[in-house]
């Protein structure tokens, strides 16, 4: 089952979509807001659906209170990405995008422990490892107001990766598992991209993500 989409953007393979221009242009900037406000309309439905999909009378209320708080987030940072297209003279949905975000939700949809590792603690992560280069990128550009868009969203992130690390190590408690050895095994089950440093130790510490698990699974895509 997928969610309810707009008849626009495009939906294209990863290897089509087009290279990301030079951020010194306004076409560059557009580009990279757009693929960020596809990122963020996926991430809603990534909440909703953690929330739909593993209901669980064991769970505790708070952590469907916190998926919920987690999309609240994720359609602010949707409609003040949207808000920033429309000022730069695009909409969402004027450029191509690709379903990579949403591949990996069908692929986990099983296993709750799996859509934990790979979307919060795994993708959600890997952008705290790359977004603070694409704020600099924007301030060279002299786009001050993309930039703290991006910031502000950067500092949701940090707390979304915190959820997932917070739920993650309480489903493994719950279940007598090793938090460590289970991300090892969802992501070399469920993840089939590379995950290379530099990671960003700052942002994944103050989520709680502990440095061991990241750190060995880099070694070994590597």
């Amino acid at each position: 089952m997928r969610p309810a989409r707009p008849l626009r953007p495009v939906l294209l393979p990863p290897r089509d979509m087009p290279r990301r221009r030079n951020f010194g242009s306004p076409a560059g900037r557009s580009a990279l807001l757009h693929a960020l406000a596809h990122i963020e309309l996926n991430a809603i439905d990534l909440a909703w659906d953690i929330i739909a999909r593993f209901q669980d009378p064991g769970l505790p209320r708070e952590f469907y209170d916190d998926w919920v708080d987690v999309a609240a987030e994720e359609a602010e940072h949707f409609a003040l990405l949207g808000d920033r297209l429309a000022a730069l003279g695009i909409m969402y949905g004027d450029l191509p995008a690709h379903d990579g975000l949403w591949e990996a939700a069908a692929a986990t949809a099983h296993d709750l422990l799996a859509r934990l590792a790979i979307v919060p603690l795994l993708l959600e992560a890997r952008g705290l490892d790359v977004t603070p280069e694409m704020i600099a990128r924007l301030e060279r550009a002299g786009d001050a107001t993309s930039a703290a868009l991006l910031r502000r969203i950067y500092r949701d992130e940090i707390g979304h990766v915190a959820a997932g690390v917070r739920w993650f190590e309480n489903l493994c408690r719950r279940r007598g598992l090793d938090p460590e050895a289970v991300f090892h095994d969802r992501v070399r089950r469920y993840f089939s991209g590379t995950l290379k440093p530099p990671f960003n130790r700052e942002a994944r510490e103050a989520a709680g993500l502990p440095r061991r698990w990241y750190e060995m699974i880099g070694v070994e895509a590597g």
